[in-house]
């Protein structure tokens, strides 16, 4: 509030605490007044108050201004509420470092008269009032045994997912931090997994009775585990975070280690054996030496173990080895080799020298190994990994997919392991060893004596008779360390808020004569646009098969005012249209090219067959989203006839542009009610966002034309009637002497009417009829009468009627 103020809001407010003795002094240590909402302790009798924030919330700051709460009196030195606290950090350092003598810690909190004293030896805080606060280290639980603590500042537990996190918990990288350093020893790789064992160690330790007793006084535990939180989960929606840089610039944090956002529900790779195992039957195993994170794998049968197991097995590099009647699976290291000297082997007979080596054909190797696999952190897409010996052009293709969830450079950490042992391994060795070094067996490493140096291999086959017989390969232990390979952000598609769209279905007569006359066009828009929509139909409201898809949103918007009819086949410079646009925007064009058929649009109510065809030359922005259209052609393509005296406002406009696409329908189903449901193709089609129609179409495009130019005459008692046929088809040629049918055969129907009703119908094949005197007296007509004329399509029945009235 102070910040935002102005200059002589400021000056006025620190003037009027100069009125009052040490006020100003003051101000700068009342954290009340300064404090964010969520700094402050919650009101009531609490146990616990828990902090939930990012770098940068202020937790430490609150931290340390609650323990100045709790400690201090009205006056430096009169008692507080607390005698004895507990300050508890990862290490005693941090505790000093960030707590204490930290930028938000203890010492720069308080003020000159109440500030502590370090004694450094006992590790304690002392008030001027004689409150302590004892500094301890989450590494020696037993230290806050004893003391009387009245209560503590403890921080979260949590450890970055990076290389030997567990050696220094509390450090992490971040270039934007001055804290920004690796825990010891560690290279900076990536690794879930020490994260996942530095969790599982500390509530498995801490959820033991007999690590955390229960306190006689209050019954209640010394380390509530149902109030234990970690370090650190973020309200941002993963894979969305990390993966989208330009929103959130902290995200290759994420690849650093930082957060627990998707990575909790990953499993150790011996717990998915284990399960294997069991559900398959085998109870005799052990993996007490098996490690790695698998973020997802799919086994939909787990009954055949080998079956299930042989992914795993390649994608993270291990061995199921026989031990004494237990399965032992073991990770392909190379560690811990077991040198042999030339006198701890034994002579063979079937060998001939103390060691045989041998090298199977290079034709025999794959110099291109490509691994599929389902990409993590992402949109679970179906990716692929490979890689290559400079001359794979010679070599044959490895090829293999695994239903496992594995980032990209795990993946390429794969394929490079697969070739690299690929390559080794063309190296095989037999030696024989006496019976007494029988605790060397298949998976076990060894360093034999050999004239080039010493070699390791793995025991891959014992034979065992008068001595044991050794079927070995060639290992390179340098195959097995992880490779830095980049951790780029995974693409993911952004999300989109999915709700519903607007269909508009359009039963337009041919415009460039390439359509499927019976099949309606589809205009649909929606605000924000989801993507593709999809359209699915059926018979009736069950049974939903996809029609099409709908990949770009449609220019739609609505009149402003009511739009009175214009006049067909000349150019309306009088009538101007306003139209509020929901989507997309609009453009002025030449005379020329309106006469060509640009700016093409319909308007109507949105009943499919309804539709008024116009163009326009000139559109001008007129407010927000709102434009002008002037300069029209009304009537277009023979909708003259459909239009309405006056259209209201709120009609729906929809350019024709090429969005509108016409939907798959069968020419038997024209006229036939059918059900469509619309929505976003990410969806499913039972979504309640879907829009759930009912429509028949007439199949606009077959429709004739109405006639023009109707005429009456009296020849005597007789009446003459007149007329010139349009066509649909090809009828805009004028190099023709009369434009060409476009129907199976010229037939008309027309009617007389009197008073509104029907007195005579009659079918016709030319553009004439005489209403002799006798016709007139059989029909009792008289005085006024009306005659309308209508073309007649085998295939669509009679289209719009022209109507003219005579006086008889």
């Amino acid at each position: 509030m102070i910040a935002s103020a102005s200059v002589a809001e400021k000056d006025a407010f620190l003037s009027s605490l100069e009125e009052v003795d040490g006020a100003l002094l003051a101000l700068r240590y009342l954290f009340e007044f300064w404090a964010h909402p969520h700094q402050l302790p919650p009101e009531g009798d609490w146990r616990s108050w828990v902090i939930l924030g990012g770098r940068g919330a202020g937790k430490t700051r609150a931290g340390a201004e609650w323990v100045r709460q709790v400690v201090e009196g009205s006056r430096p030195k009169d008692a507080g509420r607390a005698r004895r606290l507990a300050l508890v950090g990862e290490t005693l350092d941090q505790v000093r470092e960030v707590m204490i003598f930290g930028d938000s810690g203890i010492m720069a909190c308080s003020p000159p008269d109440r500030r502590p004293e370090w004694l450094a030896t006992r590790r304690m805080l002392r008030w001027p009032n004689g409150a302590e606060a004892v500094a301890c280290s989450a590494h020696d639980p037993e230290s806050l045994r004893g003391p009387q603590f009245d209560g503590a500042w403890v921080d979260e537990i949590g450890c970055a997912a990076v290389n030997k996190a567990t050696n220094e918990p509390n450090k992490f990288l971040d270039p934007k931090s001055s804290e920004s350093t690796l825990p010891a020893y560690a290279n900076g790789l990536r690794d879930e997994l020490i994260q996942h064992q530095y969790l599982r160690a500390m509530l498995s330790y801490w959820g033991d009775p007999a690590n955390n007793p229960v306190s006689g006084v209050t019954g209640e535990p010394m380390i509530d585990m149902g109030r234990v939180f970690v370090w650190a989960w973020d309200a941002r929606p993963y894979p969305w975070f990390p993966n989208t840089d330009e929103m959130w610039s902290d995200g290759p944090n994420y690849r650093r280690g930082h957060w627990i956002n998707g990575r909790v529900s990953g499993r150790t790779l011996a717990s998915v054996v284990s399960e294997i195992c069991e559900r398959s039957g085998l109870h005799d195993y052990d993996v007490s030496a098996l490690y790695g994170f698998v973020r997802g794998y799919l086994a939909p049968n787990v009954s055949d173990a080998r079956r299930a197991l042989q992914p795993l097995m390649m994608a993270y590099g291990f061995d199921a080895i026989e031990r004494d009647g237990v399965l032992v699976f073991r990770n392909r290291n190379g560690a811990q080799a077991v040198s042999l000297a030339d006198d701890q082997l034994a002579a063979h007979v079937d060998l001939g020298a103390d060691v045989v080596q041998s090298r199977s054909s290079e034709a025999e190797m794959s110099g291109r190994v490509r691994l599929n696999f389902v990409e993590a952190d992402g949109d679970y897409r179906n990716i692929a990994e490979e890689s290559a010996l400079p001359d794979e052009s010679t070599h044959a293709v490895a090829e293999s997919e695994v239903p496992l969830l594995l980032t990209r450079p795990e993946g390429r950490q794969a394929v490079e392991r697969w070739l690299s042992e690929a390559r080794v391994s063309r190296d095989a060795v037999r030696f024989a060893l006496p019976l007494s070094q029988q605790a060397l067996g298949a998976g076990d490493v060894v360093r034999l004596p050999a004239e080039a140096g010493d070699m390791t291999v793995r025991i891959d086959r014992v034979e065992q008779t008068t001595h044991q017989l050794i079927d070995a390969v060639r290992i390179e232990p340098e195959v097995y360390h992880p490779a830095d390979f980049p951790d780029d952000p995974t693409p993911s598609q952004r999300y989109v808020a999915s709700g519903p769209v607007l269909p508009l279905f359009l039963d337009l007569p041919l415009i460039t004569g390439d359509e499927v006359p019976h099949a309606p066009h589809l205009a649909v828009t929606a605000d924000p646009w989801p993507g593709d929509v999809a359209v699915y139909d059926a018979a009736e409201d069950a049974g939903y098969s996809l029609n099409g898809l709908v990949a770009v949103a449609s220019t739609v918007g609505v009149t402003v005012d009511p739009v009175a009819r214009g006049p067909s086949g000349l150019l309306d410079h009088a009538t101007q249209i306003d139209v509020t646009l929901t989507s997309g925007s609009l453009s002025s064009v030449s005379e020329a090219g309106l006469l060509g058929g640009a700016n093409l649009a319909a308007l109507g109510t949105g009943e499919p067959g309804a539709w008024e065809v116009i163009q326009f030359q000139t559109a001008q922005l007129i407010a927000p989203d709102v434009w002008r259209l002037s300069n029209l052609l009304r009537g277009q393509y023979g909708t003259d006839a459909l239009v309405s005296d006056v259209l209201g406002a709120g009609a729906y406009f929809v350019l024709l542009d090429g969005s509108p696409r016409q939907i798959a329908l069968a020419a038997a189903q024209r006229g036939q009610d059918r059900h469509y449901r619309i929505g976003p193709a990410d969806k499913p089609v039972d979504h309640a966002v879907y829009r759930h129609e009912v429509h028949a179409f007439e199949g606009v495009g077959l429709r004739p034309y109405s006639p023009v130019h109707l005429s009456a005459s009296m020849g005597g008692a007789d009446l003459s009637i007149s007329w010139i046929r349009r066509g649909r088809i090809d009828a805009d040629g004028w190099d023709l002497p009369d434009i060409p049918l476009g129907e199976d055969r010229e037939a008309y129907v027309l009617r007389v009417l009197a008073g509104g009703v029907p007195v005579r119908t009659v079918e016709l094949s030319a553009a004439e009829w005489i209403y002799t005197a006798a016709m007139q007296s059989e029909d009792a007509v008289a005085g006024q009468i009306e005659v309308e004329v209508a073309q007649l399509s085998d295939r669509f029945g009679p289209g719009p009627a022209a109507r003219i009235a005579v006086s008889l």
